[in-house]
């Protein structure tokens, strides 16, 4: 039983880049907070992190291949505009997370508070920093114990 959390473009900086709206956790934290949770889930994890597009893509199509358990992704700045990205989520038939740490319909520039990828996730948590994260696991775990 394998949870995939992916994370897009730019978050290998985090804790380092716009700590006033990210925050100083780095995506070191993220990964030890998601394997810990699905640790004690009975999950196995793999957690991955590009800032091109066609490696999510091939991530998104092995959990649907293997199958996976679920996928926790912050897409980050591809949510916007990844069609691609999209589609195959939409092809997987297991429960998607969409998280992003800072609250997307708060945000000053009017083109981040659409995401059209969340069209294709089970659910969207947003605005809750890197805890979105341990609550999009958690939510997974959930749907495999049900």
């Amino acid at each position: 039983m394998t949870l995939f959390v992916l994370n897009g473009p730019n978050l290998n900086l985090l804790g380092r880049r716009e700590p006033e709206i990210y925050g100083h956790d780095t995506l070191a934290d993220v990964e030890r907070l998601c394997r810990a949770e699905a640790d004690e889930a009975g999950l196995a994890m793999r957690f991955h992190q590009s800032n091109a597009e066609h490696e999510l893509i091939g991530w998104i199509h092995e959990a649907f291949l293997e199958p996976a358990e679920g996928i926790v992704i912050n897409p980050a700045a591809f949510s916007h505009y990844s069609y691609a990205i999209h589609d195959a989520l939409k092809a997987c038939t297991f429960p998607i997370i969409e998280v992003h740490i800072s609250d997307l319909k708060a945000r000053p520039e009017l083109w981040r508070h659409h995401s059209v990828t969340a069209a294709a996730a089970t659910e969207t948590i947003s605005g809750l920093g890197i805890q979105g994260y341990v609550l999009g696991v958690r939510a997974i775990a959930a749907k495999v114990a049900a």
